[in-house]
């Protein structure tokens, strides 16, 4: 990892305990790109989203709300001290979603009264665009992801819709042959192609899963599911482990801890974890304004213990990314808090909470 010649200075000067500024930084930190050990990039993209808008500004939301944040992380009192820094959020990427966002809700409204996109021109036309755009997006995020790695840092995205981070990903398959990915959601994201857009926000971990060196997709909190996506589970030979809601509960009422449930889900991942954070996973009381809100999930704190024992059993987190945050003042509150915590954790190498 980087250890930037100026990052001492920099801490040296900065008052953790000060009033959070608005500098244009993740929790008004003072670090830039090159002192940073960890950099957050912003996609401000749902293109796809097939039930409630706003989630492209889920970057803005999370940035206007983490100066508010108090920097002391119990697991890592110092985690700041890395460096964490956000770009810019590329205005061209909400430019662009807004450009096909009409396209693409022409397609959903055809798909959801049953019309067979292949048999209108006009519709086929405004697919390729839409899919042709989402993987523009794609590249781009590859792109800087790669950048960051290369330049040793750990990369975090902020979405946008669940489609955002498959470049990241596909940066990281080139520089670790072998990793797992710790998935909480409210949705297993396992449809082929969802609605025809090949880049769904639904099927984020069926394109991930092209990537051979994920050995293990690890999910939690399911709760929403179709038929082909219980088959493909099923039929995954164990690399797709799923731990429904309502097991993990039942599990909770019949007296079992939280945390030792924690340990066992921990104990299937590989030794390198990518955490894919949608908000949706989580209690809808906690992120109202989500894309596709489902009732039941995950309190914030119980994440907060999954992720502690992925860090205490040894495992490392090599890169995260929080997705379908909406346009709301609480969802981003609750977003920076979950950012907070996600880089806390990535450069500790213990907990000490």
């Amino acid at each position: 990892m980087t250890n930037h010649p100026r990052r001492a200075q920099i801490v040296q000067d900065f008052d953790p305990s000060g009033v959070g500024v608005e500098n244009g930084n993740l929790y008004g930190l003072p670090f830039d790109y090159d002192t940073a050990e960890i950099v957050v990039f912003g996609v401000p993209w749902e293109a796809t989203v097939s039930y409630h808008e706003g989630t492209c500004r889920g970057p803005y939301r999370v940035l206007e709300a983490s100066p508010q944040l108090d920097l002391y992380d119990l697991d890592n009192p110092d985690g700041w001290q890395q460096g964490i820094y956000m770009p810019p959020i590329p205005e061209w990427i909400l430019a662009k979603n807004r450009e096909v966002r009409s396209q693409a809700a022409q397609i959903i409204a055809a798909t959801e009264k049953g019309i067979d996109i292949a048999s209108d021109p006009a519709l086929t036309a405004a697919l390729s665009t839409v899919n042709a755009a989402s993987e523009a997006v794609n590249q781009w995020v590859y792109g800087q992801a790669k950048g960051a790695i290369v330049a040793g840092k750990r990369v975090g995205i902020i979405g946008g819709d669940h489609s955002v981070p498959l470049g990241s990903l596909k940066a990281l398959a080139e520089h670790h042959p072998d990793f797992g990915i710790l998935h909480i959601d409210a949705h297993a994201d396992l449809r082929k192609a969802y609605q025809g857009f090949q880049y769904s926000h639904a099927s984020i971990m069926y394109n991930v899963l092209a990537l051979p060196q994920v050995s293990r997709l690890v999910q939690v909190g399911i709760r929403d599911i179709c038929h082909a996506e219980v088959d493909l589970i099923h039929q995954s030979q164990g690399r797709i482990l799923t731990y429904y809601d309502s097991h993990l509960k039942e599990k909770t009422y019949s007296g079992i801890p939280w945390r030792g449930t924690c340990q066992h889900i921990a104990s299937q991942l590989p030794e390198k974890v990518y955490v894919s954070f949608d908000v949706d996973g989580l209690d809808p009381k906690l992120c109202p304004s989500t894309g596709t809100p489902v009732p039941g999930g995950l309190e914030l704190e119980e994440v907060y213990c999954l992720l502690r024992e992925v860090v205490r059993s040894g495992r490392q987190i090599i890169g995260f990314d929080l997705c379908e945050v909406g346009d709301g003042e609480w969802d981003g509150n609750v977003g920076a808090r979950a950012v907070h915590k996600l880089c806390c954790l990535a450069v500790s190498g213990e907990c000490l909470f």
